[in-house]
């Protein structure tokens, strides 16, 4: 067993973090450690860090009926467990070390409002600000570079992710998925609580979770008969309903409807032992869409990340520039007529993948790739863009592209649009100097004349005007879309920055539950 070094004063932790110059990865457990806190220690150790664990009985995030008093406390076994697990200090602070003025003297750290308004949140009052308010504590006195969570608290991962978000705070979040024990129920603290005979009755809870399957019924899909169903079965093994719900995984609001990613979470009571569990249910894989103005370098940057991530791209600007092309090589002009739905009426576009992620277009078996990048494409294709009945046509393709997931699209409007569930929804932009002048260099390497920088700028903010007026969707951030301004960074580091958000907000069964049907 490796040598662990055991923090008990604030002093102890100050002189363990000066004693070595490496980052420290963090995981905070409020002890009665168990083998699933022993994943996420291995998960955390690393060569290029030092692991520390911190064990602190917190009672701000205890109501007042429930079982601060009777929460395992056992330092030595989770030493013992911890230095197994390659972590190289254990902290056990006092109270007095994170509340030096009392528990009502610490300024207090409220969660987002619309993050607990369900699940633990709403039956829980004032367990999250509890655990807002020691894990920011925490981290202003450890400063990890990384702080490691477990996925079963998964309410409790996503309102700590938005603390870290709002308040800037300089830490990853890293999310390490669910471990469960032999009969399914996933390892807690509280699960020692269980007699034998409990311990069997509890397991319909994840059995329950785990049954549910699409084919069950066609009416699953409706979120009313999905929880009816799993609450038979819950409360037929004499499992008391806490609640029972279908939400959305990342805003946790409540879905009326099985569609795309879901989250099924329920807290029951096995006599007086409260448990909780959660499956992501998927009717497809995740999407990813990136939005942008023209010349921020969504193509080359939505390529990329699809081949890093092993995603289908799909290059909705290739659309349509596609159908621009065929309207300008037909004499059309881009206003609707009815020779413009006789042309949509005939179009065959495809889209080919090649090996290295590049995609090859065709219109009416014609390959149109390169003859789609002339400038004249790029100067009309806003106005036919703009055109209702050219938008529902690619609308309506695009999203039967999208229908069993597991792609990157780019585009003006996938992610209002298109794909507004898409998972990760990532809006590219750059000042108009910097897309004129990455512009320039293109036409410049495909042996084309090069404008003045001065023309593409005015250009470029002329196709911002039109994209961003157009009565059909129009060119905008989704409200949940995470904003990229490149200028000054390399095309590697932004697929690096997407590659990263994806990493950290795609949602996906448990490992060895497929996609495309709901799984448990």
């Amino acid at each position: 067993m490796a040598e662990i070094a055991l923090l008990q004063s604030l002093q102890d932790l100050e002189h363990w973090k000066r004693a070595s110059g490496k980052p420290i990865h963090f995981v905070p457990t409020m002890g009665g450690l168990h083998a699933a806190h022993g994943g996420l220690f291995t998960l955390a150790a690393a060569p290029e860090a030092r692991l520390l664990v911190s064990v602190f009985v917190n009672p701000l995030q205890f109501g007042p009926t429930e079982d601060f008093e009777r929460y395992p406390r056992q330092l030595q076994a989770d030493l013992n467990l911890a230095a197994a697990h390659g972590a190289d200090a254990l902290w056990a602070p006092q109270s007095i070390d994170i509340y030096p003025l009392g528990q009502g003297g610490l300024t207090q750290v409220m969660p987002a409002p619309d993050l607990v308004k369900h699940l633990c949140g709403a039956k829980r009052p004032g367990h999250f600000q509890g655990v807002c308010t020691v894990v920011a504590r925490l981290l202003a006195l450890v400063n990890p570079s990384r702080i490691y969570l477990g996925e079963k608290d998964w309410q409790q991962l996503q309102v700590l992710r938005r603390m870290v978000l709002d308040l800037g705070l300089p830490v990853q979040v890293v999310a390490c998925p669910t471990l469960r024990e032999a009969d399914g129920l996933p390892f807690s603290s509280r699960n020692a609580y269980l007699s034998a005979a409990q311990r069997q009755q509890a397991a319909a809870l994840p059995q329950a979770l785990a049954d549910l399957k699409l084919d069950v019924d066609a009416e699953m899909q409706n979120g009313e008969s999905l929880l009816l169903w799993v609450r038979a079965r819950l409360e037929a093994a004499g499992l008391a309903v806490e609640y029972l719900e279908l939400v959305q995984p990342l805003s946790l609001q409540p879905l009326p409807q099985l569609e795309g990613s879901a989250l099924l979470a329920a807290a029951v009571r096995c006599g007086s032992t409260r448990l909780i569990d959660h499956r992501i249910l998927m009717t497809r894989l995740p999407i990813v869409a990136i939005d942008g103005p023209a010349g921020a370098g969504k193509s080359t940057v939505t390529r990329l990340v699809a081949r890093e991530l092993g995603l289908v791209y799909l290059d909705t600007g290739a659309m349509y520039r596609a159908v621009t092309w065929l309207l300008q090589s037909q004499g059309l002009a881009p206003e609707e007529s009815p020779a413009l739905a006789n042309a949509l009426g005939q179009l065959n576009l495809r889209l080919e993948a090649q090996p290295e992620g590049d995609q090859l277009v065709w219109v009416n078996d014609e390959n149109v790739t390169e003859q789609i990048r002339t400038a004249a494409i790029t100067a009309g294709v806003s106005a036919v863009a703009a055109l209702p009945s050219v938008r529902s046509a690619l609308t309506s393709q695009q999203r039967s592209f999208g229908a069993k997931g597991g792609l990157v699209a780019e585009g003006r409007d996938i992610g209002t649009a298109v794909f507004p569930q898409a998972e990760l929804k990532v809006f590219l932009t750059a000042t108009v100097a910097e897309r004129a002048r990455r512009r320039a260099a293109d036409l410049a390497a495909r042996g084309l004349p090069v404008p003045a920088l001065s023309q593409l700028e005015q250009e470029i903010s002329q196709r911002d005007q039109l994209d961003s007026s157009r009565a059909v969707a129009p060119l905008c951030k989704a409200p949940d879309a995470l904003e990229l301004v490149s200028d000054g960074m390399a095309i590697e580091q932004v697929v690096s920055q997407i590659v990263a958000w994806f990493k950290e907000r795609a949602i996906f069964p448990e490992p060895g539950q497929p996609a495309g049907a709901p799984q448990g």
